[in-house]
């Protein structure tokens, strides 16, 4: 059995859970999200707490005893607060422009990067190079800010391009002359 997986999730006041046997569906004031479940893994619920549970007693499930929890954790955590990841645009005439569900990115190419915005997240730009990427499900919102983050990964000569905010780059020195 995994530790994570032992740990009870609370369900907060406002929040709807459905246990299927295949899923999970949690709603709550954001929104629905519906967690598909590993199979050997089953939820209980107990009160105001959800219980992970193993069907058999195979050390196998450990590994998606707790990946479940987490998962569906996750979910529970999405519908009330959301989640979000900025980034920063660093670099001269480095810039982005929301029109629409579209942002286009001036990243130093001879041409302009349209990228459309998918169905639940939101992005708010402030400054032309502060984007925020919110939204309720934890791995599409890291999944749209390592897209938008692999358009122009940071350069570790010059450190120009689109980076996480707080993220450290080590800066490399260049050529010297002799």
């Amino acid at each position: 059995m995994s530790r994570i997986g032992k740990k009870p999730i609370t369900i907060p006041k406002g929040v709807k859970v459905s246990v299927g046997a295949e899923a999970v569906e949690v709603t709550g004031p954001k929104g629905t999200l519906r967690q598909a479940l590993p199979p050997g893994i089953s939820f209980e619920m107990a009160g105001a707490e959800l219980q992970a549970k193993t069907r058999t007693d195979d050390p196998e499930l450990g590994k998606f005893h707790g990946l479940a929890r987490s998962l569906v954790a996750n979910a529970v955590a999405g519908v009330t607060d959301g989640f979000k990841r900025e980034l920063d645009i660093v670099g001269v005439g480095y810039r982005a422009e929301l029109k629409g569900r579209q942002v286009h990115f001036a990243l130093g190419y001879s041409h302009p990067i349209v990228f459309d915005i998918p169905q639940g997240i939101d992005i708010t730009i402030e400054k032309a190079t502060h984007l925020t990427v919110t939204g309720i499900d934890r791995q599409l919102v890291g999944q749209v800010a390592a897209d938008i983050h692999a358009m122009r990964k940071p350069d570790p000569y010059k450190q120009k391009g689109v980076r996480y905010t707080g993220e450290v780059l080590k800066k490399k020195a260049g050529k010297t002359g002799a």
